[in-house]
């Protein structure tokens, strides 16, 4: 019986044989770099288009040297609620697209066909509706009640989600790391009450948190604007002094009945008080500016408490390890030792965590703007054109693409963003690597 073919093989010393393959960690799912790559588009169509659908647009007949509107807002009311160019329109859509042909293209149209201007714009299936269509506007994604392009407030919108989800997770990722670096590190009694304030945080609702957080801050910008309590307070006291001058009792109780009861010293002290506090001047893009601005702190100053957790642990793992042991005994300061030597060995975690950290801070955002509290209109964000075009499903006449485009979008999004960190997890775990 012959033997085995493994016999009649020579031996190959370990130190001759062939190097092992290594994977690549970045490829070791797909579904992260489809995800990456989707994720990728985005950014480059909502962020890099920002400056153009941003940019102030001046109308028709508008007065020279007028300031124009922004293009994410600008649009025709008579082109409102149209659909997209490659839906089929009903005919009472199809007359209001025969409409927004420009006139002198309808009169030539109508002098080709011998039809009267009036009559061509109700022509729906004749050959002279067809040559009419041909000059109708292209909406990409349809319009919204207004008459402005979808395709344009998605993209804007898009910009806003995706740049106040990333602003808040940097801050969420600052935070945290921060937070729990330290609680872990000092341990003892600091590590324990640090932990027992995320403690109480967790307890909390998270939702709840960043309305408490946004509505303070709007009330704040609108104090500010306003001054109605420096007002307030002003006149109160002058209207004590005035009671105190004629002798009489000039407490909160008396002030309160003597601005109610004289109307003439209300009046006076009224007017002298718009005129020593005037409203401060906000233009309405600065005023978007500080929303937007509180909005993504209000989100990233709640959404470390996971991340801070996270990093605690990692830095009682690493902190008696030999390597800070020795980093130590040679007399390297706290602040170096981190940055040397813990914060390269927590890059893995913070990156993972960081990416799901985004997706979330993106979707807090949207359900804000759905309710009205985040981004306001006109400033567009996918939650509020999702709220816009959620009034527009009912069932007489269902505008089916304000809410559909937005929502895509958003949810193809946030499924990207968690490809994305479920391939970061399998690159940064060495578990998980294949010879």
């Amino acid at each position: 019986m012959p033997p085995p073919p493994s016999q009649h093989e020579a031996s190959v010393p370990a130190i001759m044989a062939p190097p092992v393959k290594r994977d690549n960690p970045l490829t070791r799912s797909v579904a992260g770099i489809l995800g990456l790559s989707f994720l990728a588009l985005m950014l480059v169509l909502c962020l890099a288009t920002l400056p153009w659908t941003t940019a102030r647009v001046t109308e028709a007949g508008a007065a020279e040297g007028a300031r124009g509107t922004p293009r994410y807002n600008a649009g025709d009311p008579a082109a409102g609620r149209l659909p997209p160019f490659w839906v089929d329109p009903s005919d009472e859509q199809a007359r209001r697209f025969n409409r927004l042909v420009p006139e002198p293209v309808r009169l030539e149209i109508a002098a080709e066909h011998n039809i009267r201007p009036d009559e061509l714009v109700d022509q729906v299936d004749t050959p002279a509706a067809a040559t009419l269509r041909d000059h109708w506007p292209s909406y990409w994604l349809g319009t919204d009640v207004l008459g402005r392009s979808l395709a344009i407030r998605v993209l804007t919108g898009g910009g806003i989600s995706l740049g106040i989800g990333l602003a808040a997770a940097l801050l969420s990722v600052f935070i945290g790391t921060a937070y729990g670096a330290i609680a872990g590190y000092a341990g003892g009694r600091a590590d324990a009450i640090m932990m027992r304030i995320v403690d109480v945080l967790y307890g909390l609702p998270y939702i709840l948190l960043v309305v408490l957080l946004a509505v303070a801050s709007d009330a704040a910008i609108d104090e500010f604007v306003s001054r109605n309590k420096e007002r307030t307070g002003w006149l109160r006291d002058q209207a004590a002094q005035v009671l105190a001058a004629e002798g009489l009792p000039a407490d909160a109780a008396a002030v309160t009945r003597a601005l109610d009861e004289n109307d003439a010293l209300r009046t006076r002290l009224d007017t002298e008080a718009i005129e020593k506090f005037p409203p401060r001047q906000m233009s309405e893009s600065r005023r978007t500016q500080l929303d937007v601005l509180t909005l993504l702190v209000a989100i990233g100053g709640v959404s470390w408490l996971t991340m801070a957790r996270v990093i605690r642990g990692q830095v009682l793992s690493l902190k008696n390890q030999p390597f800070i042991e020795a980093a130590r005994s040679v007399g390297l300061s706290t602040p170096r030792i981190f940055i040397r030597h813990l914060l390269p060995n927590l890059i893995g975690p913070i990156v993972v965590y960081a990416t799901l950290t985004v997706p979330q801070a993106i979707l807090q955002e949207s359900f804000l703007s759905f309710l009205g509290i985040g981004v306001k209109p006109p400033l567009p964000s996918w939650g509020n054109l999702a709220a816009d075009g959620l009034s527009e499903l009912n069932p007489y006449e269902s505008n089916w693409w304000l809410l559909l485009f937005p929502c895509v979008l958003l949810g193809s999004t946030l499924l990207a963003l968690n490809f994305v960190g479920e391939g970061l997890r399998e690159a940064f775990d060495p578990r998980r690597a294949r010879r």
